[in-house]
């Protein structure tokens, strides 16, 4: 026959004296961190609504759950937009810009065909908020053509023959295009790792090498 003064307490799991499960963390730690990592995600205030100076240094500002103005550079351009601070950089650019040449297929950062630049660097928009970047250079697939001259990879898309339904194209160029400028002379192997990320389910990967090798060979003379 068990001893009732042994038993637990069903109303008190932690009614042997320890205010902390065994090998976790409280549930008052749990809400004290989710509470304070929910905050710093709402807390934003200075590059988003352009304060400078004093105003910045007053402390954060609460933004949300409404849309708010926002100044975002594309393509060289200042562009405002009123957005809700969830909005992503994808929804951003296509939605409230028009700039529909960024691809959202997965939406889960799996396809890359969403692939920007920030500051020059390639990311996955459709995983990246608009209020994270908006102190950022952002360059879109409309903004790599030059005085309505195609850059020489997008023109060896076209020459190769390199896309078919055109989802995952935008992407591939963004990719490209980053690679033959900051690597003159890629081989075989670097445009394979450059493009390891975007996937393209129609499956003209071989085009899409061959044409990256051949811009990059035509971008040295």
């Amino acid at each position: 026959m068990l001893d009732e003064k042994n038993q637990p307490d069903a109303a008190n799991p932690n009614a042997n004296g320890s205010s902390k499960p065994k090998g976790g963390i409280s549930r008052r730690g749990f809400l004290r961190g989710a509470g304070l990592t929910t905050a710093g995600t709402v807390m934003l205030k200075g590059v988003v609504l352009g304060e400078t100076g004093s105003e910045a240094a007053d402390g954060p500002v609460k933004l949300g759950p409404e849309s708010i103005p926002v100044n975002i550079v594309v393509n060289g351009k200042r562009r405002k937009v009123h957005i809700e601070p969830r909005t992503t950089l994808a929804e951003a650019l296509r939605v409230h810009m028009g700039l529909t040449g960024t691809k959202v297929v997965c939406d889960r950062g799996s396809c890359s065909a969403c692939t920007v630049w920030v500051d020059r660097k390639p990311v996955n928009s459709c995983m990246t908020l608009a209020l994270d970047v908006a102190d950022r250079e952002i360059t879109t697939v409309e903004g790599i053509a030059r005085d309505g001259l195609l850059h020489p990879v997008q023109e060896a898309f076209i020459e190769h023959d390199a896309s078919m339904c055109g989802y995952c194209t935008p992407g591939m160029i963004m990719s490209s295009v980053h690679l033959v400028e900051t690597h003159p002379n890629p081989a075989f192997d670097d445009v394979r790792h450059a493009l390891r990320g975007n996937v393209c389910r129609c499956g003209t990967y071989p085009k899409v090498f061959t044409a990256v090798i051949d811009a990059a060979e035509k971008m040295k003379k």
